[in-house]
């Protein structure tokens, strides 16, 4: 008996989120109306979080090519970068967002799954996981049950899949209080022999999906994604996935070894839109690279979890686990044997055709026939140009209190214990860091994390980056300091930047301030790489990110979050964060002038962020980053962290404590030419780009202010490492002094005491 299905109409269109204009596009494309299912493909394909329709003209201006990419932006499931030795490191972040404002555990769980999927469809098996984090004002009791559900969601899924979880980044703005943010990054590393494409070709050769069985969960989780988050959302829980960590590492173990048998022609993780998604884009790469594909799938071969499931839920579930395979035709077997070694599913569903179409099948008949490009980006998805208008943030103005009223020591203190700048050890002792025996840094200790490449010298940095609030105050500067800051963080440690990832969030594309923030941070973001040599290899754009509460519409920061590797030649050469030795000098790189504005010390102690971003000197930046690296390879650092948030005092703090097991203190003068009434504020507090604190053997000095020289970046020496005491003093004046145990209590176990983690 054929199925009931509503009538399709204009009406049933806009409501799975289509507008007029595209439904008539749809109607074009078919020459008639579609079915229920057709509507259901076209919805998710066409929704924002698939087709990039708002954004893929402004992401194609990034630079996307380099001499060690192994494939270009967008072309695979993940970026390639050739590291050497016929190694390739396979990376990317994704957002999972809105799943993780309404089911804050299955949201980031089955973020951190989706991104490791997409490594290990490359061939790769991934070696590492970082995150970055955005959640609203710790006081929102709601807000310190999405950080507990989030934090134990990617610790949970993380530490049983067998990733080591190394690095990541948490913020806390009122901003993000009702739309936390959740990207997850994943690395991976393959040999280049063994990588394998997401693509469909060869007439008639089997498709298979593979993992685990199909159900109901996460229908129309890419729409979900694409659209605003409301009070209403709360009823969007069927439209998260559950996740499997267990059924993920033996998916992972089966599919490497599937793919050594050289019986794969493609593979492809079933993410956003499941098998809708992961057909019709291995069918249309499969156009592109022979001129011919396509696929034809039987739902009644579908291995189902529930009953009675329509062609409609099959093709737009997004259950968990689950991988779609191309396979030599004849040896379907042998692939299916190795699943089955593995206890994992693996079952034909299909085959790849010849007439570019998307055919799919159910109950002896077709439910769905569709060109396979008119569904994918570069094909007859739709691209828009939204309209951009600058709308200037209508921050106020900080009247600064001069230095002389104020108790800078207290202020200090203060600012170490905010929640974004306090110790995060709550949430990475939650993260096993070091699974695999490859984690060279713990926690903490390094500007980036850095894992050791097996069977080499060589070690991997990775890091996640992006100052919100500074794209905020000025998208143009803010992006590119982004990027700036997670190269300085990726040389600190002695590595040499080699590519980005991107995970671009933002609020509402329709909405034409929206629009301008998105567009110009991308500008900036472009910008840095071309003057790091660091091409974008893919990512993922999450726009939407607004909430409406009590009939206010609210949108988040601007926040292009920034995911960077570089590669460490030699291991040995790897610098940590942290003061090593009493007697070492102190260095400071980088001499920019000196403004409070964007830093964490306004918003603190005057309420507002300011008006503008600091500025950023890319040139500086880039010769910076080469000083780093060459005094490294030198091994003339004993340590290097940049300044960032919360200025030198918190530089200087975190190189004191961070490493618990023995903190040191400092003794530092600062020179300082001009009388202004705010000069101290403004030296301890300001977060004026471009600068790197280091320390170094005192006999050391005079070959690494040499080198600094030659690179052209400001030097001087501004202190030495001392045992307990920590004083900074201005002209000789002692300005503020602590104990490394004030300063340690201040910075650890801040955010645990402003998560009120006793009631949760």
């Amino acid at each position: 008996m054929k199925p009931t299905e509503p009538e399709v109409t204009l009406q049933l269109a806009l409501e799975h989120g289509l507008n007029a204009e595209e439904y008539q596009k749809i109607l074009d494309i078919l020459k008639r109306t579609p079915s229920f299912t057709e509507l259901g493909i076209f919805s998710v394909m066409w929704s924002e979080h698939c087709s990039y329709k708002n954004s893929i003209a402004v992401l194609k201006t990034l630079p996307r090519e380099g001499a060690a990419l192994l494939t270009g932006a967008g072309e695979e499931n993940a970026g390639l970068v050739d590291i050497g030795d016929n190694l390739a490191v396979a990376f990317k972040i994704e957002s999972h967002n809105h799943p993780s404002a309404v089911e804050p555990y299955q949201g980031a769980a089955t973020g951190v799954g989706g991104i490791h999927r997409d490594i290990f469809t490359m061939g790769a098996r991934p070696v590492a996981s970082l995150n970055s984090l955005r959640f609203g004002s710790p006081k929102d009791p709601r807000v310190r049950y999405l950080v507990d559900g989030v934090v134990r969601g990617i610790g949970d899924y993380g530490n049983s899949f067998g990733v080591p979880t190394v690095g990541g980044e948490i913020y806390f703005e009122e901003c993000y209080t009702g739309n936390p943010l959740v990207n997850a990054m994943s690395v991976g590393i393959v040999e280049h022999h063994k990588t394998v494409s997401a693509t469909a070709k060869g007439e008639g050769n089997p498709v298979l999906i593979v993992g685990s069985s199909t159900g109901r969960d996460g229908i129309h989780g890419a729409t979900f994604a694409s659209e605003d988050l409301s009070e209403a959302s709360e009823d969007k829980r069927p439209s998260v996935q559950v996740g499997d960590p267990f059924a993920e590492k033996l998916l992972l173990e089966a599919t490497l070894e599937a793919i050594a048998t050289g019986c794969v022609v493609g593979l492809q993780d079933m993410g956003a839109a499941g098998l809708t998604s992961s057909t019709s884009e291995m069918s249309a790469r499969g156009i592109e690279k022979t001129g011919s594909g396509g696929i034809e799938i039987d739902l009644d071969l579908v291995p189902a979890r529930e009953a009675g499931m329509s062609a409609y839920e099959i093709m737009l579930s997004e259950s968990q686990e689950r991988m779609l395979v191309v396979a030599e035709k004849g040896f379907e077997d042998r692939i299916i044997d190795v699943y089955r070694k593995w206890d994992v599913q693996a079952v034909v569903i299909g085959s790849v055709t010849a007439d570019n179409q998307i055919r799919v099948k159910q109950h002896g008949r077709v439910v769905a026939e569709i060109p396979a490009e008119s569904l994918v980006l570069g094909g007859g998805a739709p691209v828009y140009i939204r309209e951009a208008v600058e709308k200037k943030p209508s921050t106020p103005k900080a009247e600064l209190i001069a230095d002389q009223q104020l108790d800078l020591r207290s202020l200090s203190l203060a600012l170490l214990s905010r929640p974004s700048i306090a110790s995060k050890q709550w949430v990475y002792r939650q993260y096993d860091s070091m699974v695999q025996t490859n984690t060279l840094t713990a926690a903490g200790t390094s500007d980036a994390a850095v894992i050791r490449i097996k069977g080499s010298k060589k070690g991997l940095a990775m890091k996640t980056d992006c100052n919100a609030r500074y794209v905020y105050l000025n998208p143009l500067k803010g992006g590119k300091i982004a990027v700036a800051e997670c190269a300085r963080n990726i040389a600190c440690s002695g590595a040499r930047p080699l590519a980005i990832t991107n995970c671009l969030n933002f609020g509402n594309p329709y909405k034409p301030e929206v629009y301008f923030q998105f567009k110009t941070s991308v500008e900036g973001m472009g910008e840095a790489c071309r003057a790091f040599n660091t091409p974008v290899t893919g990512g993922n754009v999450s726009f939407y990110n607004e909430t409406s509460i009590g009939g206010e519409r609210t949108a988040i920061y601007p926040t292009p979050t920034i995911g960077m590797i570089g590669l460490l030649e030699d291991i040995d050469m790897l610098v940590g964060s942290t003061f090593l030795s009493t007697g070492d000098a102190i260095l400071l790189f980088g001499d920019p002038e000196l403004s409070l504005d964007g830093s964490e010390y306004l918003t603190m102690q005057y309420g507002t962020p300011g008006q503008d971003a600091p500025d950023i000197d890319l040139h500086h930046e880039k010769q910076l980053q080469e000083l780093l690296v060459s005094l490294a390879s030198k091994k003339l650092l004993r340590s290097a962290h940049d300044i960032s948030d919360g200025g030198l005092i918190t530089a200087l703090a975190e190189k004191a404590v961070m490493n618990e097991a023995r903190c040191l203190g400092f003794d530092v003068d600062l020179e300082v030419a001009a009388k202004d009434p705010f000069r101290m504020q403004q030296q301890l507090f300001s977060e004026a780009q471009g600068r790197v604190l280091v320390s170094i053997a005192p006999e050391s000095a005079k070959e690494v202010i040499e080198e600094a020289v030659l690179f052209n970046v400001p030097v001087r020496v501004i202190g030495k490492v001392l045992e307990q005491s920590a004083t900074i003093a201005i002209n000789g004046k002692a300005a503020v002094s602590f104990t490394t145990a004030e300063l340690a209590g201040a910075y650890f176990h801040a955010l645990e005491q402003a998560l009120h983690l006793d009631e949760l």
